[in-house]
C-alpha cells in the first residue's frame, strides 16, 4: 500500500488521476484499488505474500552475488510474474541487465522498481548512476540522488557518487557540497575521500588533497586499486606541498621556541658525513654555547628530520627541568663483552681470511648500530607522535621522510650480506627495532611495509609486543618517561649489557670527595631520596629478583656463618659492610652470581646467594629498622640461623 498527498500533484479533477493510477499501477490481473481522503491519495494492491517468495529470492541473490546471471535472470523474471509489485526483485534485475551491459533494459527494470516503492533507495541510487553514466544525463542523476537523500539522509553512498559525478563534469563547488555531506555521515568512507583529495589536487590546495588521500590509506581497504591510488596520489600530493618549502617556517619558529624554553641557541646545519640521516649535537657534549641540528641534504623531505632532531631536545629540556635526564653511555668494557659473545663469529670470519682489523671494525659497526636502535628506536616514536598531533602542516613532510627512513632499513634487513653474514641474534634485534618502526607507520598513514621486511613470525611477534607496551605509555608519557621504555626494552632484547643509562647531573657533578661520598652514603646508604628512574628500576629489579617465599636452605646456612662472622667484629665496622653491600646491592646482586667480593674482607669470594645472606645479616644487626627497605624476604632463614648459632660453644 501507498500513500502520498494530491497537492503534488497540482489539485485537479480527481477521478481523472484516479483513472490514471488505476492505469498507471495496474499490472496483468493485479488492478489497485485507489482512494482519496481529502489531500491524500491511497493505493491499495492485493499482491501475493511476499514470504512465499523469499527461498526463491534469496536464491537469486546469492546467484548475481556469484555472477551467475545466466541461472539469476530467468529465476527473478519468474518472481516477478507471481508478484510484479516487489520493488526489490526489479532492482536486482534492474543491476543484473546493468552489469551485463543492457543498460535501457537495466533503467527500465529500476524505473519499475521505484514504480511499486519509490523509496527504494537502492533502486534510486544505481538509477542515478545509469542516467548519468550510461545516458549522460547528469540533472536528471542528481534528482534521482536527491530523491534517495530525502528518503535516507545518512546514505553517505549517493552522496559521495554524486560528488564523484559532480566532479568528473567540472562542477567543483556542488561537488564538494555532496562529498562534505558523505564524509560528514561517513568520515573514513574511501571513495568520498579519494575524490575529496582529487578536488582539493584541482584547486591547487596539496596540504589537504595529501589528508584526503592518505585518510583513504587507513580507512577500511574495500577495493585494492583504489588503495594503490591513493597511495600513489598522497606521494603525489606530499612531494607538491614540500616543493613549496613552507614548513621551513615552521622549522624557524620551532627553533626560536626551543631557544627561549632552554636557554641555549640551537643551529642547524648541512653535513654530509654523519652516520644518519640528522643528528643533534648537545651543547653540553661539545664544550659548545650552542646545540647544532646536522643533517644529510640529500634525504628527502629534510624539515622533518630537523623537526625530529628538535623534538629531541625539546624532551631533553624538559626532562631537566623535572630534574630527570639520563644520558645514554657505553664504555669500552661494553664493547668489549660485546666482542666477546661474538667469539664464534670471530673465528668464523677468520678461517675466511678476514683480518682481525676488519673483525673489529665489524663488531664494532654492529655495536654502534645496535645501540643506535636502542637508543633511539623508542624515543622515536614518541618523537613522531608529538610531530604527527601537533604539527599537521607537516604531514606530508613526516609521511615522505619516514616512508624513505623505512625503505633503508628493509634494504638493510633484506640485503644478501646482511642476512647470510650477520649473527642470527642480532639480526633478529635490529629487524624487531625496523619493524616498531613500520608500526607506527602504519598506524599513522594506513601504508603497511610489514611484509617488505621478510620478517620470521617469532620476529613478528615480538615487534608487536613492544609497540603494544609503547602504546601503553603514548597519550600520557611524563618528563624522561622514554628512558625507562627504553630500558624495558632493551632488557627484554637482552641488550642492557651494552650501555648504561646514567643520571645526567650525577655524571655532570660527579662527587669526587670521599669525605662527602662517605657522608651522602652514611645518610641515605640505598640511595631512597634520589629522584635517578634508571636506580628506581634497578632496585626494583634487585628487590623482585631476591625476594622469596619459601625458606632457601642454603642462604639459612649462609647466613649463620655471617652471624659468626659479625659476632668477632665490631658493629662499627659491620655496619661499614652494610653500606658497600648496599651499594652493589643497588646495581643487582644475581643469586645466581658468583665472584663478588667486599673489600672489608678481600681474601672472600662469594657466590650471589652467599652475598645477599651476608647483606640481610649485616643490617639486620647494625641497623635493623632498615631490613623493610631492603625487599628481602629472608626473616624465615635468619631467625632458623639465629636457632643453629645460639646452640653454638662461647668462643
Amino acid at each position: 500500500m501507498t500513500s502520498f498527498s494530491l497537492t503534488s500533484w497540482g489539485g485537479g479533477n480527481k477521478s481523472l488521476i484516479i483513472n490514471e493510477l488505476i492505469k498507471l499501477f495496474s499490472y496483468n490481473s493485479f488492478i489497485p484499488t485507489i482512494s482519496v481522503d481529502d489531500d491524500s491519495v491511497t493505493i491499495d494492491i492485493e499482491a501475493p505474500n511476499p514470504t512465499l517468495h523469499a527461498t526463491d529470492f534469496r536464491k537469486a541473490a546469492a546467484l548475481c552475488e556469484k555472477g551467475r546471471y545466466a541461472k539469476a535472470k530467468p529465476l527473478l523474471q519468474r518472481l516477478i510474474q507471481q508478484n510484479p509489485t516487489h520493488s526489490e526483485t526489479h532492482r536486482m534485475l534492474g543491476q543484473l541487465l546493468s552489469d551485463g551491459g543492457d543498460q535501457d533494459a537495466a533503467l527500465a527494470a529500476l524505473i519499475t522498481a521505484l514504480r511499486w516503492n519509490p523509496a527504494n533507495t537502492h533502486a534510486l541510487l544505481m538509477a542515478g548512476n545509469s542516467v548519468a553514466q550510461y545516458h549522460r544525463d547528469l540533472p536528471t542523476a542528481l534528482r534521482f540522488y536527491d530523491q534517495a537523500l530525502r528518503v535516507k539522509p545518512d546514505d553517505y553512498l549517493t552522496a559521495a557518487n554524486a560528488g564523484y559525478l559532480l566532479y568528473q563534469d567540472g562542477k567543483t563547488e556542488q561537488a564538494k557540497h555532496y562529498l562534505h555531506k558523505a564524509l560528514e555521515i561517513q568520515p573514513n568512507y574511501a571513495n568520498a575521500l579519494f575524490t575529496m583529495g582529487l578536488v582539493n589536487e584541482r584547486e591547487g590546495d596539496f596540504q589537504a588533497a595529501f589528508t584526503h588521500f592518505s585518510g583513504v590509506l587507513k580507512a577500511p581497504k574495500n577495493h585494492e586499486t583504489l588503495y594503490q591510488n591513493a597511495i600513489k596520489q598522497a606521494f603525489e600530493s606530499a612531494d607538491k606541498v614540500i616543493q613549496r618549502a613552507e614548513a621551513s617556517a615552521l622549522v624557524a619558529q620551532y627553533t626560536h621556541q626551543l631557544t627561549t624554553q632552554g636557554g641555549t641557541e640551537v643551529e642547524t646545519a648541512v653535513d654530509a658525513d654523519i652516520t644518519t640521516a640528522a643528528k643533534i649535537e648537545f651543547a653540553e657534549n661539545y664544550q659548545r654555547a650552542v646545540h647544532v641540528v646536522r643533517y644529510k641534504p640529500n634525504y628527502p623531505a629534510v624539515q622533518h628530520l630537523i623537526m625530529h632532531e628538535l623534538v629531541h631536545l625539546q624532551f631533553v629540556i624538559e626532562a631537566r627541568q623535572a630534574k630527570a635526564n639520563q644520558l645514554f653511555t657505553a664504555t669500552q668494557q661494553h664493547r668489549a663483552a660485546f666482542a666477546k659473545n661474538l667469539e664464534s663469529t670471530r673465528q668464523k670470519l677468520r678461517q675466511q681470511n678476514v683480518a682481525d682489523a676488519n673483525i673489529t671494525n665489524y663488531f664494532n659497526a654492529l655495536f654502534d648500530g645496535l645501540n643506535l636502535q636502542a637508543y633511539n628506536t623508542p624515543i622515536d616514536l614518541f618523537i613522531e607522535q608529538l610531530l604527527f598531533d601537533q604539527f599537521p602542516a607537516l604531514r606530508p613532510y613526516q609521511f615522505v621522510s619516514i616512508h624513505g627512513l623505512i625503505q633503508e632499513g628493509i634494504r638493510a634487513m633484506t640485503h644478501k650480506n646482511v642476512v647470510t653474514v650477520w649473527p642470527k641474534d642480532i639480526l633478529f634485534k635490529s629487524k624487531v627495532y625496523n619493524l616498531i618502526n613500520a608500526l607506527q607507520f602504519r598506524e599513522l598513514y594506513g601504508l603497511d611495509l610489514l611484509k617488505e621486511f621478510q620478517a620470521t613470525p617469532a620476529e613478528l611477534k615480538t615487534a608487536q609486543e613492544l609497540y603494544d607496551e609503547y602504546q601503553q605509555y603514548k597519550n600520557d608519557r611524563q618528563p624522561a618517561e622514554e628512558y625507562e621504555l627504553l630500558a624495558n626494552w632493551a632488557e627484554d632484547l637482552k641488550l642492557s649489557t651494552h650501555f648504561e643509562l646514567v643520571d645526567e647531573i650525577a655524571y655532570r657533578t660527579k662527587r669526587t670527595n670521599l669525605d662527602n661520598l662517605l657522608t651522602s652514603i652514611e645518610n641515605d646508604p640505598f640511595d631512597l631520596d634520589s629522584t635517578d628512574p634508571a636506580k628506581a628500576r634497578e632496585k626494583e629489579k634487585f628487590q623482585q629478583a631476591h625476594s622469596a617465599a619459601d625458606t632457601n636452605p642454603a642462604v639459612m646456612m649462609y647466613m649463620a656463618e655471617a652471624l659468626r662472622f659479625f659476632e668477632k667484629i665490631p658493629k662499627e665496622q659491620t655496619q661499614k659492610i652494610a653500606f658497600e653491600i648496599a651499594m652493589l646491592g643497588a646495581q643487582g646482586i644475581n643469586p645466581q652470581g658468583q665472584n663478588y667480593r667486599v673489600s672489608a674482607m678481600p681474601n672472600k669470594l662469594f657466590s650471589g646467594y652467599h652475598l645477599l645472606a651476608y647483606y640481610y645479616v649485616s643490617w639486620a644487626l647494625s641497623a635493623p629498622e632498615i631490613l623493610p627497605e631492603l625487599g628481602l624476604h629472608f626473616n624465615k632463614e635468619f631467625e632458623a640461623a639465629r636457632k643453629i648459632t645460639s646452640s653454638d660453644p662461647p668462643p
